[in-house]
């Protein structure tokens, strides 16, 4: 079944002092069907991207970028950086081919020098400071170092004990190159750059972190994880991870060096031992991400400073290795399906919401299968839904058991009553949801459809002459007899499922 996806407009309004705070994506190429540069920035433009991470500085894709406004943060590939760290005339020559040849056309705003460099290629550790200030000397040297900052992206592995925020610190063994490192940025008016994985650290926690907490889905106080040193409570992984990247810096006397997030996502699809990699979790962790950045709530340790953050990633990447989870971080396959509809109704005014309003009513997982027939009898009955996709033969028959039948007639009367409130609860064994439950020929009222035109779920509701309510049996998965003391209580059941 293919399941969609909608990016949606990612600009924000957040602002950290003068920086106005916002969401971009980072955009990998490992994939056996790469798009085409123009294909890529026609992609970013229709769904409103203006910061784009790349993990080089390809020339056709930054020439594709061109005079797009699109903001771009270009990177030294890791391979790269013992040349330029170790001379200066490498480190003028790689700014001249990839920064200069390129601006003002394309917007370069930053450079990120290597990805992770302590954890993944700690042999180049002792250039990496000296990469970092050879490439900015030579920005300076084009009056550029105003506009384009200079960084490095570091895994959130480089912070020790990180809960409570308050005691995390960052590996002391790293301190030769850190302390230095701050104090470039704080020099420069640069930023921390850090990757976020919310997932990796649930996967890691053998259940001692709840999933609720790290897909920010709402805690009870009870709940709540509470840093005994500060009393600050923190909802969501994310923001203990950012905290205690903002605690690790001051335990080093670093306290107004900003930080972005140049990598957060989640899988929506993993092997057996990934049971969490889905595409509802991916929904929404990357939904509630989007609008906790967006809305400026900041974190417990400076509340109302938002983070710019970058989504992992623009596509999936097929050619990845090992786990498959690694090939699904994206928003989009190569051909520009959508993965997923990231739901985001409550975005507010600022970020533009889904404009194709793609939400679905389905029957709640594990819902009492009686319960499930009661309301699907009712749907088919009083509900006046159109069951006949249900027939014998007919595209949603199959498959044939109760659970499937009733989200098809739950969501049919959801979409022909126009979404409003209440007509989703079916006596509490339904539930809205923001995956297309479309499969194969099986077209669900207010989906996109193959065609990717979108069904209208108000022209399903049946006439009043329409013979096809006379016997919902025909559309249940079992075989039984539907008398007219059901019909009857499907009737008196109209204002309990309502």
């Amino acid at each position: 079944m293919a399941i969609l996806l909608l990016l949606l407009p990612l600009l924000v309004s957040a602002v950290y002092g003068d920086e106005k705070a916002f969401i971009g994506v980072n955009i990998g190429t490992d994939l056996s069907d790469m798009p085409s540069p123009t294909q890529v920035v026609a992609l970013l433009k229709a769904q409103n991207v203006w910061h784009v991470r790349l993990y080089d500085a390809d020339r056709a894709m930054l020439l594709a970028l061109a005079n797009t406004g699109i903001q771009v943060t270009i990177s030294v590939p890791n391979e790269q950086l013992l040349g330029i760290g170790q001379s200066n005339a490498t480190a003028a020559n790689w700014v001249a081919r990839n920064v200069i040849a390129h601006v003002p056309a394309t917007n370069i705003t930053a450079i990120a020098v290597g990805s992770e460099v302590l954890t993944a290629l700690p042999n180049a550790a002792p250039v990496l400071v000296s990469a970092l200030k050879l490439i900015h000397s030579a920005l300076v040297a084009s009056n550029l170092d105003s506009q384009i900052k200079v960084s490095t992206p570091h895994s959130s592995s480089i912070i020790l004990d990180s809960f409570p925020p308050s005691q995390a610190f960052f590996n002391r063994s790293w301190d030769p190159v850190m302390v230095p490192l701050l104090k470039f940025l704080q020099s420069t008016g640069s930023y921390l750059m850090l990757n976020v994985y919310p997932y990796y650290d649930y996967m890691q926690s053998n259940g001692v972190i709840p999933l609720d907490y790290a897909l920010f889905r709402p805690l009870p106080p009870n709940k709540e994880a509470v840093d005994a040193n500060t009393l600050l409570h923190y909802t969501n992984v994310f923001d203990a991870i950012v905290d205690a990247a903002y605690f690790s810096m001051s335990y080093l006397n670093i306290t107004n060096v900003p930080i972005v997030v140049t990598e957060s996502g989640w899988p929506s699809k993993g092997d057996s031992s990934e049971p969490d990699a889905t595409v509802d979790n991916a929904n929404t962790y990357n939904s509630n991400l989007i609008k906790h950045v967006i809305n400026n709530t900041g974190t417990p340790k400076h509340p109302g400073i938002a983070v710019s953050t970058y989504i992992y990633e623009l596509y999936n990447e097929d050619l990845r290795p090992s786990p498959l989870s690694e090939k699904n971080w994206g928003l989009f396959d190569a051909n520009g399906t959508p993965v997923y509809i990231l739901h985001l109704t409550a975005a507010g005014t600022v970020f533009a919401n889904d404009t194709t309003n793609q939400t679905f009513c389905v029957a709640k997982d594990g819902a009492d299968p009686k319960m499930l027939q009661a309301a699907l009898d009712w749907a088919c009955g009083p509900g006046k839904v159109d069951c006949s996709p249900l027939l014998q033969g007919q595209p949603c028959y199959e498959p044939d058991n109760v659970v499937s039948h009733s989200t098809y007639a739950f969501n049919a009367y959801f979409q022909q009553m126009g979404k409003s409130t209440g007509t989703c609860d079916f006596k509490g064994v339904a539930t809205i949801s923001t995956t297309d439950p479309s499969h194969g020929s099986c077209i669900f009222p207010g989906s996109f459809g193959k065609n990717g035109t979108i069904t209208n779920g108000t022209s399903l509701a049946p006439s009043s002459n329409d013979t096809s309510l006379g016997c919902p049996t025909q559309y249940f998965y079992r075989s039984c007899l539907f008398t007219t003391s059901v019909i009857i209580g499907a009737f008196l059941m109209t204002a309990v499922f309502l």
